[in-house]
């Protein structure tokens, strides 16, 4: 092929992609109404399921009779736990904690019901109206046993031959007891988080269907870790990890609950395998509220042993973790990564912690966004206020006082957590302390806040640090090619929850192989198109599919350059890939469309050179990275009816790299619209009999915009991560991370009452009751 001159074009440097707030890509079908939910599928010939439910918090199942709905118009199957006697119970992830096995979640419950909403039964109809009225129909006959119910009394029996508690977590170094018992000063307190989990927009549902003339089954609705959970339903079936795929669609909503493996998944697998027709279910919002995973119930006693100065001697931790009626997919990982990331940025010489991890009479308990770490850090900063109150010191400066140094980076914890070594790679905490404090002009809100007291009113400033976690392993790939019109096509097994996922990869190869990344399409959601995929969770896709896209682009960058300077007849290194065209010094070029059409498989070959403008990328990393940042929050409290009004926050955040930085500041604030409801709004009330209290929204309280406050957020890149070449550190959990102990700090400030916070979430109810028993102490 002879060069060729491309006139009016030019070789300058564009600016880059990665650092510009680029418009993202995935949006048009959601703002055009042209997005498809799995509630939008439908298949000829489909059929209908509905779930019957437990109504009892534990009992003993005697009966089901499911006869009635077995002989109504259109039902083609009821079935009970006898009906699935060859279903083994839902798996959990790899684990070192020993002892979970026992307690894993039957498909359906059999002989005993552990919670509300616990499915009993499925029945299948040709219509879901005809469905549901059948499921009205089947009985359960259950006698009723004792809940167990309060994670702080001994563990109650399971089965016979086991108790409550599977498995008792203990983390920490150095001599605590000698630091206790030496220390001048000696802080205990005991906080605690109250249930609450993501509400998605989009519930739960999945469309099954066997292919049987493929020989494949088909799970539609799959999202967060679509790879893994096909290989547990493979083997829960029976099932080559070949013979079943699994289909991401747009998700309305994933926040760590959405795309776990759920006794719905399975059923609808086994219904389509055993009808060889369609099977379709979507959850109600009901059942969500009472089904879906739940998280964040945890009761803390935390103690420090602190010097005159503030300083930390050592800190002893016990945590009562309530994980509800069983383990599922996720095992014991909130509990482990609530003392193993528990001492944020600072400086701890002696750490003992003990988590009693328990079962209860609740719905099942698992990850929600910043799972561990929001209810960690109220845990941890909550003490730190408390010491500094203690000690009659200003509580910014004790944190100060405890912070790691930037010099020390990078910083072994001697902990672990999600099986990886602690190890904080990079932060300039105190500096960020600078800049937030610049950023939010808190000596202005402070004195505001003074001024308004002064007059009457009750409001507070609330400051709160954070380290957060990203970039979990342990590997990832993509595969990259470009077509014979230059368009670039990126195959990626991450998933898509509504992050930006497709954008940001998008500009990391657009800036690597030198073209627009509007020319880009990221393929993602079909676990039949490529072999591994590790998801969407952990704040993990920007770190490790964004190192893995990069490194792709290069290869292709080099075959592309390789290729290019043998056509050209010019040196390698004299040519330079500028909005898709190859450029030499002397103004040939060739676009990147000719080079793959040069390495198509019906074109002459080329030496020893594979066909394709192609490669693939991996990526492995055995440690995470730790993102970091500063909560700051202006709050108003009504003394006579107990609300909270937000009514300004700031956030500093350091990310390392950001990408986008508009798609980053998205992730911060939305992920504090969930802070926000989880530290005054949301949560799941049961009574004492176990029955939930949270099943429908008007019991169960979300923020809306009328809750939100006027939220500044300073992204910072002062501390890039040295374990990608990018730098880069997760931004997805980094908004809702701090927002309880801020706004907790906030309140004490508004009361002017140090301690006053000791539980979240802050209903007014529990305002007005707190401020009522500490006038009846005279506090």
């Amino acid at each position: 092929m002879a060069p060729k001159t491309m006139e009016g074009r030019s070789d300058a440097a564009k600016p880059p992609h990665i650092g510009r707030s680029v418009t993202r890509l995935e949006d048009g079908p959601l703002v055009t109404g042209r997005a498809r939910f799995v509630a939008d599928l439908d298949m000829p010939h489909q059929l209908h399921a509905r779930i019957v439910r437990s109504s009892h918090a534990h009992g003993r199942i005697e009966e089901i009779d499911v006869e009635e709905a077995r002989g109504m118009p259109g039902v083609l199957a009821v079935w009970t736990a006898e009906d699935l006697q060859d279903l083994p119970p839902i798996p959990f992830r790899a684990t070192a904690i020993q002892g979970l096995l026992p307690y894993k979640q039957p498909v359906l419950a059999n002989g005993v019901v552990r919670y509300v909403g616990e499915p009993v039964a499925i029945v299948i109809a040709d219509d879901p109206y005809r469905a549901e009225d059948a499921a009205e129909t089947v009985m359960p006959q259950i006698a009723p046993l004792p809940p167990y119910l309060d994670v702080e009394t001994p563990p109650a029996e399971f089965a016979p031959g086991l108790d409550c508690e599977p498995t008792v977590i203990r983390k920490g170094y150095g001599d605590v007891d000698a630091a206790f018992s030496s220390a001048p000063v000696v802080v205990e307190i005991r906080p605690s988080v109250g249930r609450h989990s993501a509400i998605p927009l989009e519930t739960r549902g999945g469309l099954a269907r066997f292919d049987a003339a493929r020989g494949v089954l088909e799970l539609h609705g799959a999202a967060k870790r679509p790879h893994w959970n096909r290989d547990q339903l493979a083997e829960m079936l029976g099932l080559a990890p070949l013979e079943i795929e699994l289909f991401e669609n747009h998700v309305g909503g994933g926040f760590g609950v959405r795309g776990e493996i759920y006794p719905e998944d399975v059923l609808l697998c086994v219904a389509a395998l055993r009808l060889n027709r369609p099977v379709k279910w979507i959850e109600d919002r009901r059942e969500h509220l009472m089904s879906a995973n739940q998280s964040r119930g945890q009761k803390h006693v935390i103690r420090a042993a602190v010097d005159t100065d503030g300083r930390i001697l050592a800190l002893d931790e016990t945590l009562f973790h309530d994980q509800g009626a069983y383990v599922r997919t996720h095992g014991a990982r909130v509990a482990d990564m609530t003392i193993g990331l528990l001492l944020g940025p600072y400086r701890v010489p002696a750490y003992r912690a003990t988590a009693h991890y328990r079962l209860t009479n609740r719905t099942p308990c698992a990850t929600y966004r910043a799972p561990g770490r929001f209810e960690g850090s109220f845990v941890r900063e909550r003490l730190m206020d408390a010491v500094a109150d203690r000690l009659g010191l200003d509580p910014i400066e004790v944190r100060r006082r405890n912070l790691i140094g930037k010099e020390e980076m990078p910083y072994e914890r001697g902990l672990s957590a999600l099986e990886t070594e602690v190890v904080l790679d990079s932060g300039d905490y105190a500096g960020l302390i600078d800049k937030a404090l610049d950023f939010s002009k808190l000596d202005e809100l402070k004195a505001d806040a003074a001024r308004r007291r002064s007059l009457g009113e009750s409001v507070g400033v609330g400051f709160a640090m954070f380290v957060e976690k990203s970039g979990l392993g342990p590997s990832e790939m993509v595969k990259m090619s470009v077509d014979t019109t230059g368009r670039v096509e990126i195959v990626t097994g991450a998933a898509s929850v509504g992050q930006g996922m497709e954008t940001v990869i998008a500009q990391i190869a657009a800036d690597t192989l030198g073209v627009d990344y509007r020319n880009i399409r990221v393929l993602h959601g079909d676990t039949n198109r490529i072999a591994y995929g590790f998801g969407a969770h952990a704040s993990r896709v920007t770190v490790m599919t964004g190192e893995a896209t990069r490194r792709a682009a290069v290869a292709v960058r080099e075959k592309a350059l390789e290729l290019a300077a043998e056509i050209l007849q010019q040196p390698l290194d004299a040519l330079r890939i500028v909005d898709g065209q190859v450029f030499a010094p002397a103004g040939a070029s060739m676009d990147l469309g000719d080079v793959a059409r040069q390495l198509a498989p019906n074109a002459p070959a080329r030496g020893e050179r594979l066909p394709g403008l192609s490669a693939e990328g991996w990526f492995h990393s055995t440690h995470m990275n730790y993102p970091y940042g500063v909560h700051i929050a202006v709050v108003a409290v009504d003394r006579e009816t107990g609300g909270i009004k937000v009514e300004r926050y700031s956030i500093a955040y350091d990310v390392g790299r950001a990408v986008n930085p508009a798609l980053v500041e998205g992730q911060i604030v939305g992920g504090l619209a969930q802070g926000l409801g989880g530290a005054l709004l949301e949560e799941f009330a049961y009574d004492k009999e176990g029955q939930p209290l949270s099943v429908t929204l008007a019991d169960y309280l979300m923020p809306s915009s009328m809750e939100m406050p006027q939220v500044d957020v300073l992204i910072c890149e002062d501390a890039p991560s040295p374990l990608n070449p990018l730098g880069l550190k997760g931004a997805g959990e980094g908004g809702l991370n701090a927002a309880g102990a801020a706004i907790a700090a906030a309140v004490d400030d508004a009361l002017q009452m140090p301690g006053f916070v000791t539980a979240l979430p802050l209903t007014p109810q529990r305002v007005k009751a707190r401020l009522a028993e500490l006038a009846g102490t005279g506090t």
